[in-house]
C-alpha cells in the first residue's frame, strides 16, 4: 500500500510542479518579450503582473468546451490528453539530485525519447479529428518537423551516451562531478577527491560535445514547436495550426504540454551536457567548494538554475529570430544539423577509443 501511495504522491508532486512552472513560464515569457520589445508586459493583476497568468487560467477553465459538428469526437477529445500525458510521463526518469529520481530506470534516456514520441500521434489526432484544413495542415507540418529533427537530436544524444557508456540519466549525472561523502559511501564507487566543478561537465570533458549540445538544443526547439520553428502553429498561415479548434480545458492541456516540453528537453540537455545537478564550483586545494555545494538541496538548486537558464534562452530566441520557411527548416535539418551530429557521433567513438 505504501508503494502505491508513494508513487501517487510523486505523480501528484510532478503534476503540481509542471502546473506551477507553466504559470511562471507564461508570465516570464511575457516579461521577457516585453523587455525585448521595450514595453512593460503584465503589470495590473498582482505585483508586477504576477497573477495575470493565474487569472488567464481561471478564465480558460470556465470557457465552454466546444466540439465542432463535423469533428471526429473521439479523436478530438482524446488528442489533448495524449499530447500532455506523453510529455508528462517523460518527467518520471529525470534525476533531480543525488539519489532523487522519481523512477529509477536503467534505460531512462531511451524511455524519455520513446514516450515523448507519442506526442506526435496526439498532434496528428488533433489535426485529423478537428476536420479543419488549417488543423490538418498544422498537424502534418508538425509530424514532418518532429520526425525530421529527431534524427540530429538522436545523433547528438548518442554522442554523449557513447562517452558516458550508459543510458541511466542518474549515472550520467554522477559522472560529471563529485558526490557528498554520504552518497559516495552508499554507492561505494565514486571518487569524492575529484576536483569537480564546471570542467567535469561533458561539454568540457569531450570538447566536440559542445557542438553536439548546440545541435541538440536547436533540434529541441523544433521538437517543441518553438520559434523560429513554430511552423505548425504559424498564425499568419494556419490560424493556430493543429489546435485551432480547441477551447477551454482542452486548449489549456495543449498549452501545458508545450511548456512542459520546453522544461523537459532543457533538463535532458542539462543532464547530458551541462553537469546535471552537479555544482559548477571546483575543489581548489583545501577550499572544497564542490564538496560544500553538492547534495540533495544543492542538486535541486543547480539543476533548476541551469534548466531555467536554457528555458530563458528558448524564450529569448522566440522573440528575436523570424520564423523559418518550410524549405529552410528542412534544409537546416538534413543538410546542416544531421551531418554535423553524425560527425559528433563518430568523434565520440574515436574519443572513447583513443583518449579516454
Amino acid at each position: 500500500m505504501n508503494f502505491y501511495v508513494t508513487y501517487f504522491l510523486t505523480a501528484a508532486g510532478l503534476f503540481g510542479f509542471v502546473g506551477a512552472f507553466t504559470l511562471f513560464g507564461v508570465w516570464g515569457e511575457r516579461k521577457i518579450s516585453a523587455f525585448i520589445q521595450n514595453r512593460l508586459g503584465p503589470t495590473e493583476t498582482g505585483k508586477f503582473g504576477s497573477l495575470q497568468t493565474l487569472a488567464d487560467i481561471v478564465k480558460l477553465l470556465q470557457k465552454e468546451l466546444i466540439i465542432p459538428a463535423a469533428a471526429d469526437k473521439v479523436l478530438f477529445l482524446m488528442a489533448p490528453g495524449i499530447i500532455f500525458i506523453a510529455v508528462y510521463l517523460g518527467f518520471a526518469a529525470l534525476p533531480w539530485a543525488p539519489g532523487l529520481v522519481p523512477s529509477q530506470i536503467n534505460i531512462g534516456l531511451y524511455y524519455i525519447f520513446a514516450i515523448i514520441s507519442i506526442e506526435t500521434l496526439g498532434i496528428l489526432m488533433a489535426g485529423w479529428g478537428s476536420n479543419n484544413k488549417y488543423s490538418i495542415l498544422g498537424a502534418m507540418r508538425s509530424a514532418a518537423q518532429i520526425i525530421s529533427y529527431e534524427i540530429p537530436a538522436g545523433f547528438a544524444v548518442i554522442s554523449a551516451v557513447m562517452i558516458a557508456q550508459t543510458l541511466n540519466l542518474q549515472t550520467i549525472a554522477m559522472q560529471q562531478g563529485i558526490l557528498s561523502s554520504e552518497t559516495s559511501k552508499f554507492l561505494g564507487m565514486w571518487d569524492v577527491s575529484k576536483i569537480g566543478g564546471i570542467l567535469s561537465w561533458n561539454v568540457f570533458q569531450a570538447p566536440h560535445l559542445l557542438v553536439a549540445f548546440v545541435i541538440y538544443f536547436i533540434a529541441s526547439l523544433a521538437e517543441s514547436n518553438r520559434a523560429p520553428f513554430d511552423i505548425p502553429e504559424a498564425e499568419s498561415e494556419l490560424v493556430a495550426g493543429f489546435h485551432t479548434e480547441f477551447t477551454g480545458p482542452q486548449f489549456a492541456l495543449v498549452f501545458l504540454a508545450e511548456y512542459s516540453m520546453m522544461f523537459l528537453v532543457s533538463m535532458v540537455g542539462v543532464i547530458l551536457f551541462l553537469g546535471a545537478w552537479n555544482t559548477p564550483l571546483p575543489n581548489i586545494g583545501s577550499v572544497t567548494l564542490a564538496t560544500w555545494t553538492t547534495g540533495t538541496v544543492w542538486g535541486i538548486v543547480w539543476i533548476l538554475a541551469k534548466t531555467m537558464a536554457l528555458v530563458a534562452v528558448q524564450m529569448w530566441i522566440r522573440w528575436t529570430l523570424p520564423r523559418l520557411r518550410v524549405d529552410q527548416l528542412m534544409n537546416l535539418c538534413w543538410k546542416v544539423l544531421t551531418p554535423l551530429a553524425f560527425a559528433c557521433m563518430l568523434l565520440s567513438g574515436v574519443w572513447r577509443l583513443w583518449v579516454m
